[in-house]
């Protein structure tokens, strides 16, 4: 197994430590673009409530009033010509302020929940990624096992051809299983370097950047509790739930904000007019002023009626949408305990007694053919029967930690 690490991971290992898979997650969550973008969408959506809650900027205004024409523009021919200074603001209807801020903020708050979720994905995908790479640089160090004993096989037939007290088919057939594995080798080349580039995409690094991995994985596998455990934690830890039931208050601050629609908004604003002496040096006194006006809902029934259906429209997809993300999370830590725990099984199967066995069955037929007692047949029977147990021990283990990394994003926890 070493002599294969070498080629794939090893040369690399000088330069750069080796990757398990909690430093690869952390890799991934510091620099993945994708996350990065959901992070700044939700740093955006952060400032949006203080200025949701706040007033509208008010006005300031200079006006000339009555001013004379066709007659030169004096300011002082007439008494009322005036030069106006004012400022106005504009106020919404007690309570629509406070609720435009709670909306913005319940939204800021999904969007917080929406980058959790993002790291959860993203955590999960980089751990599937990591095991499948185990998994084939495991291969690699199989098929290099199997070659070794194909070509002690091959050098058997041959010597027993030789002599008279083996067949030529004997010779044929194993360097026919030699070639098919070799072919399989190329196969896993090109698997293990796709595999490679997808885990660097997720760790922002270039496609080729080299993956060291362990020379040891864990492979103990943990027992996991039961389904209604899982769901009841789910229904406290997920972002994903936690983000549309956010959402839901966000929708009924909205739709509660188009209700106080039905009621005008105001303006308020206060000026002071100055006035020119007369021609002739009489005094004028300047003139102050005070407004109030609001705005008369007199369309309720074509917009603020629809506005109200809309948002009510707007609520109950929420709510659609989180009943849906409840059923989803559901089917996903119902199908990922499933596939663990069969992998488990099928890993311990392997480990304890269909490995052991079938490499057994090899030294003992490979023992039995160089001594006449059996044939050729049975040999590549059992090694064959060695090559497959093996590569499926490795891959029963990257499926149930794959199927371990899918629940944990479920769930939306590390300890299960």
């Amino acid at each position: 197994m070493a002599a294969c690490l070498v080629v794939f991971s090893c040369g690399a290992s000088a330069v750069e430590p080796v990757l398990s898979p909690e430093k690869a997650v952390a890799l991934a969550l510091e620099g993945n673009p994708g996350l990065a973008q959901i992070k700044a969408r939700a740093e955006a959506m952060a400032a949006v409530p203080s200025q949701e809650g706040s007033l509208p900027d008010p006005t300031l205004n200079f006006d000339t009033l009555n001013l004379p024409v066709g007659d030169g523009l004096s300011l002082r021919k007439e008494d009322m010509t005036m030069l106006e200074l004012g400022v106005s603001q504009a106020i919404p209807f007690p309570g629509k302020l406070a609720l435009k801020e709670q909306a913005a903020r319940f939204e800021a708050e999904a969007a917080a929940d929406t980058v959790e979720e993002a790291r959860l994905r993203l955590a999960r995908d980089v751990k599937m990624r990591w095991w499948q790479l185990v998994s084939l640089r495991r291969s690699f160090a199989i098929i290099a096992e199997a070659e070794r004993l194909l070509k002690q096989l091959v050098e058997i037939a041959d010597s027993k051809y030789r002599v008279g007290e083996g067949a030529q088919q004997d010779v044929l057939a194993a360097r026919l299983e030699l070639a098919k594995l070799i072919q399989q080798r190329a196969q896993h080349v090109g698997l293990h370097v796709s595999e490679i580039a997808r885990l660097n995409a997720l760790l922002n690094r270039s496609a080729d950047s080299a993956i060291p991995l362990p020379d040891e994985v864990e492979t103990a596998l943990p027992d996991i509790r039961s389904d209604a455990d899982l769901l009841a934690w789910a229904e406290q830890s997920r972002p994903l739930l936690a983000q549309r039931k956010h959402a839901i208050d966000a929708a009924q601050s909205r739709l509660d904000l188009a209700k106080k629609d039905y009621y005008p908004d105001f303006t308020v604003g206060a000026g002071y007019a100055f006035r020119q002496d007369t021609p002739d040096g009489q005094n004028r006194r300047d003139f102050a002023n005070f407004r109030l006006s609001m705005n008369l809902p007199v369309f309720a029934d074509s917009k603020q009626s629809k506005a109200v259906d809309q948002r009510n429209s707007e609520l109950l997809k929420e709510r659609y949408a989180l009943d849906e993300a409840e059923r989803k999370i559901q089917t996903e830590i119902a199908s990922a305990l499933a596939v663990y725990r069969g992998n488990r099984e099928q890993f311990r199967l392997f480990e304890d007694s269909l490995v052991p066995l079938a490499r057994e069955t090899v030294t003992s037929a490979l023992t039995a053919y160089q001594v006449g007692k059996t044939d050729f047949l049975n040999v590549v029977r059992a090694e064959n029967a060695w090559f497959d147990y093996q590569m499926q021990y490795w891959q029963a283990l990257a499926d149930a930690h794959q199927a371990l990394a899918r629940l944990v994003a479920a769930v939306g926890k590390e300890a299960l």
